[in-house]
C-alpha cells in the first residue's frame, strides 16, 4: 500500500480548499520521467497538483491537542498535466520505425528507410486506459483540453480522435524552455550572473525531470543546439522531495538523516548517537496526565 493510502496516520499537507464538490482526490499516476515508478498527485479544484515534501531532523507537528510524528512539510503544486499525459499519448499512437528492401533496377538489393510512421489515431478513453493506473480516468476533462496543443485532432460525428504531434510538442516544449529561461533569473541572482547558455541548459534540466531522454529530451536538445550529455547530467538545485510511491517519505527522510550523519562522522571520526523514531502520535493531554501521575 502507498504511503497516502494511510488514513490513520495524519500528516500536514499546504494545498488548495476544495471548492468543487467539497473533495480532492489522490491520485496515482505514472511518473513521467520513468513510467514504471507510480506517484502521487492531488486533484482538486479541476487543478492537477503534484506533491512534495520536506523535513528537518528532529522535527514534529502540533495540531490541535495532538503531537503529529511526522514533522515533513507536505505541498501541492500546479504541474501542467500535459508533462503527466505525454508518456501515454506517446505509447497509444503506435509509432513505428519501417524499413524494406527495394530491388534496385540492376537487381541490387538496397535498404531503404521509410519516414517515420505517424501512428494512429485513438480515442480519449482508450489512451488513458492505463492498466493498474484508474486514476487517469479523473483526468478525461483536463486531457480533452489540454492535450490539444500536442495532438493532431480529427473529428467523426461526435467522436474524437487524438494522435500526438512531434512538432507540436517540440514547438510546446520550446516555449516551455523560454519561459523558464525568463523566469530564473528572477528567481536567483546566481541565474541573473551566469551566461545565456547555462542559463538555458539549467531549464532544460529542470524540464527533464519531467520528460525521457528518448524522444523529447534528445528532440529539445537538438532543436536548441545543446549538448544532451551535459542537460543530463546536471542536477537541478533543489532539496525538495517528490512524493513516489517506491521511495516513501519515511524512507526517503531516514535516509536524508543517515546522509547527514555519515558526512558528520566523516568529520568528527565519532559515530554519532541513533535517530529517535517516533510510532505514533499523543494527545497532549493525555501526556501531562502521565506525567502528573508519575509525580
Amino acid at each position: 500500500m502507498a504511503w497516502w493510502e494511510g488514513m490513520d496516520e495524519t500528516r500536514l499537507l499546504i494545498a488548495p480548499s476544495a471548492i468543487e464538490n467539497g473533495v480532492g482526490h489522490f491520485l496515482s499516476l505514472q511518473h513521467p520521467k520513468s513510467a514504471g515508478k507510480a506517484t502521487c498527485y492531488l486533484l482538486i479544484n479541476g487543478v492537477l497538483q503534484e506533491l512534495h515534501w520536506f523535513k528537518q531532523s528532529y522535527t514534529s507537528w502540533f495540531l490541535g491537542d495532538y503531537v503529529c510524528e511526522d514533522g515533513r512539510l507536505y505541498s501541492a503544486t500546479p504541474v501542467d498535466p500535459v508533462f503527466i499525459l505525454l508518456p501515454i499519448f506517446e505509447q497509444a499512437r503506435m509509432k513505428v520505425h519501417l524499413s524494406f528492401l527495394v530491388l534496385h533496377l540492376k537487381l541490387i538489393a538496397k535498404t531503404i528507410t521509410k519516414g517515420d510512421d505517424p501512428g494512429k489515431f485513438r480515442q480519449l478513453d482508450e489512451i488513458i486506459f492505463v492498466d493498474g493506473y484508474p486514476g487517469y480516468h479523473r483526468l478525461m476533462s483536463i486531457a480533452e483540453n489540454c492535450m490539444q496543443v500536442v495532438c493532431e485532432i480529427k473529428e467523426i460525428g461526435s467522436s474524437k480522435f487524438f494522435r500526438l504531434d512531434d512538432s507540436k510538442v517540440l514547438s510546446w516544449l520550446s516555449c516551455k524552455v523560454c519561459q523558464l529561461k525568463q523566469a530564473l533569473p528572477s528567481l536567483d541572482k546566481n541565474y541573473a550572473a551566469q551566461d545565456e547558455k547555462s542559463t538555458l541548459t539549467d531549464a532544460v534540466t529542470i524540464l527533464g525531470e519531467y520528460l525521457k531522454d528518448e524522444p523529447w529530451l534528445k528532440l529539445l536538445c537538438h532543436n536548441l543546439k545543446l549538448n544532451l550529455l551535459e542537460a543530463t547530467s546536471k542536477e537541478p538545485g533543489t532539496e525538495i522531495c517528490s512524493t513516489a510511491a517506491e521511495n516513501s517519505p519515511a524512507s526517503s527522510g531516514l535516509l536524508q538523516d543517515k546522509v547527514k550523519t555519515d558526512s558528520k562522522t566523516k568529520r568528527t571520526g565519532k559515530q554519532a548517537k541513533k535517530i529517535k523514531v517516533e510510532t505514533e502520535s499523543l494527545n497532549i493531554k493525555e501526556m501531562f496526565n502521565r506525567a502528573s501521575r508519575r509525580r
